[in-house]
């Protein structure tokens, strides 16, 4: 039975009777339009192709409060193989896709670049988008496994928001994030706005952090590990763990064990550790580079979660070549001083020879450090 999934921002509802487009894997070059892939089409509201799967992050990448929506397909009869400690290793033909958009204001009067900033992961357990006019798709980036490996593409949505065009080169969109009133330091109570420059990455950039393997330097999936996607998400109207709805529809190998699958924590779930959730952020927004092969292996900085807590993973680590990422400071964490440690500053940071992660944000994450400074302060210990 064909079926059609409009994806709401709270549920993922099942309709019938929908005539959708085929998806259509592109072998080699990649086509001057999204809509050529045929995994997303634009109506009343944004519409997954057949067998085009969302899925979601326990604790997903911050990218200057965008929401996303996040989706895979593969060929029929294809199925992806289980990897415990990184991304399931999926077969030629795979078609990963990113949507990145923001709830705007105005609408009526048209779009002028303010973005509301709202919960960028409210949209995680339907992920999107019964009606377009309420929100400004930016861009869609693509992963495709093609014959001989990985290959990135970013597609940036049109004024009218009817297709998606080619971005060899990236672009950069100018825009102002509004607050709510009374949520930012207006003095007159007013809502706070923050300019900034969103970027959307070219191929180059890309490889930046898709290849975390600093030797091969060959892409692969960042998000798409069982640590992240062991939760529960609402496919056909019903909650179920993201790994067995896979393995249900044939796109996860059935005899793999999932239910001794690793989990990362959701950083926002406060039923869990503080340990836990910062881990997971850390783990998301950094270990692909900060990892024993990663592009930063120099630093001897490792992020993945399972890396015990000590000098690796930071604790009392002096800097080998941050520069003036250090903010002045002696140690990455100084254990219940957040204002010495030099994690906070370069996550604070938006200067591009001091931030970290160094690419896919123009805007520092408030929350996200505001976790990272709680973590160091629950610290005890010294590094003298």
């Amino acid at each position: 039975m064909q079926r059609c999934l409009v994806l709401m921002v709270a549920v993922a509802a099942l309709l019938g009777g929908c005539n959708r487009q085929t998806p259509e894997f592109h072998a080699g070059e990649n086509p001057q339009y999204l809509s050529a892939w045929g995994m997303l089409e634009v109506g009343r509201g944004l519409t997954l192709a057949e067998g085009v799967t969302p899925y979601d992050l326990n604790t997903p990448l911050f990218t200057d409060y965008a929401h996303k929506l996040r989706t895979v397909w593969m060929p029929e009869g294809a199925s992806a193989s289980y990897w415990a400690g990184d991304a399931l290793d999926f077969p030629v033909g795979t078609v990963l896709t990113k949507t990145f958009y923001y709830p705007v204001e105005n609408v009526g009067a048209g779009f002028d670049g303010r973005v509301l900033k709202a919960d960028y992961e409210s949209g995680r357990t339907g992920a999107i988008l019964s009606d377009l006019g309420a929100v400004r798709l930016v861009e869609t980036r693509l992963l495709v496994h093609r014959a001989d490996g990985w290959e990135a593409a970013a597609y940036v949505w049109n004024d009218a928001q009817t297709d998606a065009v080619l971005a060899r080169i990236g672009d950069a969109q100018p825009m102002t994030l509004v607050e709510p009133s009374g949520a930012g330091d207006d003095a007159s109570g007013g809502a706070r706005e923050t300019r900034f420059v969103y970027v959307v990455p070219n191929v180059n950039q890309c490889a930046g952090c898709h290849a975390p393997n600093n030797t091969t330097r060959t892409l692969s999936p960042i998000g798409p590990k069982p640590r992240h996607l062991n939760k529960a998400f609402v496919h056909d109207g019903a909650s179920v763990n993201q790994l067995t709805h896979l393995q249900r529809i044939g796109y996860l190998d059935a005899a793999e064990d999932i239910a001794v699958a690793p989990r990362n924590a959701d950083w926002r779930d406060a039923s869990a550790s503080l340990d836990a959730r910062a881990r997971a952020y850390l783990d998301i927004n950094c270990s692909h580079c900060h990892n024993t092969v990663g592009p930063a292996d120099t630093s001897g900085l490792l992020l993945e979660p399972y890396e015990p807590l000590g000098p690796k993973a930071g604790l009392c680590k002096p800097p080998i070549a941050a520069g003036s990422g250090t903010g002045g400071r002696r140690f990455s964490i100084v254990p219940g001083a957040p204002d010495a440690s030099i994690f906070t500053y370069r996550l604070a940071s938006v200067e591009p020879d001091e931030m970290m992660p160094e690419l896919g944000r123009s805007l520092s994450h408030a929350e996200g450090v505001a976790l990272i400074r709680e973590w160091i302060a629950s610290m005890e210990g010294s590094c003298l």
